[in-house]
């Protein structure tokens, strides 16, 4: 856009300034916004490198390190994306992650807020998904479905809704899980700014069940593309109002799911869903449906 002079301003009104930077954001692709500009690596710096021009980067593991990065801002509520593709191999006990946290870097454990996306790895298919929802660190609401496609052999896109009404977990447009905020009957919901944040780490106890990784087949590799980030700035500005409906992901069309998701999301439910933490630990969260005795 060009520089804009004083001598232009009488014809060229606000409205009409903020309606031609609307439009040339709306015109951005988001797989082609450089990483650098969103995030940066925080750790496993020999395990990171930046391809295509900045648009995508690699993460690996070995058995001495992985890597992850974080975005360079904080957020309150938003649409949050990230096209992946997981390792391959025998993967068994690699787990790759997209995700929103309220802990940041060296700072001291606390009461955080999560939003987690988690890929376990395995022997093939079918992979799981494993989402996770912690609010005041209260946590343990795992939930698991085995996808319906391969993610180690292209790119998948992972997206996150969360505003004041619910918490939306997407693959490639498709709701997987709603998490509602239910505070008037005493559940947490998450409200702290949190950073968006990928890795590439492994863990030889849950993930693994107790068995060991096959370092033989390392590095293991995983892709990430989709760096532009639709949220509402947390720490740029502390008085603005992330839950105002100025932001689309605010408004009615997302209090709740429109008929078509629900019935991708009823599919998935009844098909892919392999374990819900309402299954076996029920009675410890009031948003759990409550059985009664036969």
């Amino acid at each position: 856009m060009p520089f804009i002079t004083s001598s232009y301003l009488p014809f060229f009104s606000f409205f009409s300034l903020f309606a031609y930077l609307r439009l040339s954001t709306c015109a951005i692709n988001p797989d082609k916004v450089s990483f650098d500009q969103n995030y940066y690596n925080t750790w496993g710096f020999y395990h990171f490198s930046s391809i295509n021009n900045g648009t995508e980067v690699r993460l690996s593991i070995d058995e001495y390190s992985g890597s992850g990065f974080m975005s360079n801002h904080t957020y309150g509520s938003g649409f949050f994306r990230m096209r992946m593709k997981i390792p391959n191999k025998d993967s068994l006990g690699i787990i790759t992650t997209f995700y929103l946290t309220s802990q940041q870097n060296n700072q001291p454990a606390g009461n955080h807020d999560e939003l987690d996306f988690e890929f376990l790895g395995g022997h093939g298919m079918p992979y799981t998904l494993q989402t996770n929802v912690f609010s005041n660190d209260n946590g343990g609401r795992e939930e698991r479905v085995a996808l319906w496609f391969d993610p180690t052999a292209d790119f998948h896109t992972y997206k996150i809704l969360w505003n004041q009404h619910q918490i939306v977990f997407y693959v490639d447009k498709i709701p997987i899980r709603v998490f509602k905020n239910n505070t008037g009957i005493g559940v947490n919901y998450p409200s702290q700014a949190m950073s968006v944040v990928g890795s590439l780490w492994s863990d030889t106890t849950w993930a693994a069940h107790g068995q060991q990784i096959n370092w033989t087949q390392a590095p293991f590799v995983a892709y990430f593309q989709g760096f532009n980030i639709n949220g509402c700035l947390k720490d740029i500005d502390s008085t603005s109002q992330c839950n105002s409906t100025h932001y689309r992901w605010n408004g009615p069309r997302y209090m709740g799911l429109d008929q078509t998701e629900i019935v991708a999301y009823e599919k998935v439910r009844r098909k892919y869903l392999t374990y819900s933490y309402c299954s076996d630990r029920g009675s410890l969260h009031p948003e759990c449906p409550r059985r009664t005795l036969e």
